[in-house]
């Protein structure tokens, strides 16, 4: 009678263990499902091939609907770049987020609006530099001619959005331009 018991017991938790490893193993496989699915969307809406930089993008939460708040940080870099954010500068890069899609509730948006609320970290403006030069890997150089042109328009509209002294001064500071210029270089020859 007691090796029937012992015996029940030893089965009970030798199916327990192979349940939970079951569990654990499928877990794990939906997340791995969840991080293809992931590149595979983030790669379709920014043309992006390299695993290693869809990969870092994953890592930092960046996703399909994040991506437009992404390319624009450099408006908010610009905006910063004398170490304050004017409120005509801020009226311009939020139109930029409308003009781009984001929708004022969407997640997108918000995260262009913590850009305004707070300086972006220096971080934040090298995942900038990593996804433009990946997005350009990828592009003919007309293409990657009209995106830097756009980027550099939109720039130079933020930074002369609070610029200037009454039509004497230049609108745009010596910081914005170097800025706009470093920026620039993101996009290769």
């Amino acid at each position: 009678m007691e090796h029937k018991i012992l015996g029940d017991r030893q089965r009970a938790l030798e199916e327990e263990f192979f349940r939970r490893r079951e569990t654990m193993l499928m877990d794990k496989s939906r997340v791995r499902e969840a991080q293809r699915a992931a590149h595979a969307a983030l790669s379709a809406a920014s043309r992006i091939t390299d695993e290693t930089l869809l990969d870092r993008l994953v890592a930092m939460g960046i996703t399909a609907d994040t991506l437009v708040a992404l390319s624009l940080v450099p408006l908010a870099e610009v905006a910063w770049a004398d170490g304050r954010l004017d409120a005509s500068e801020k009226r311009a890069i939020l139109a930029a987020a409308q003009t781009a899609g984001l929708e004022a509730e969407s997640l997108g948006y918000r995260l262009v609006e913590n850009c305004l609320s707070e300086r972006p970290p220096a971080r934040l403006r090298e995942l900038w530099r990593h996804y433009i030069e990946g997005v350009c890997a990828s592009l003919p150089e007309a293409e990657r001619n009209r995106l830097k042109q756009e980027l550099l328009r939109q720039a130079t509209t933020v930074a002369a959005a609070a610029g200037g002294f009454k039509g004497l001064f230049s609108k745009v500071s010596a910081q914005e331009a170097a800025l706009i210029e470093e920026m620039a270089t993101a996009f290769g020859t």
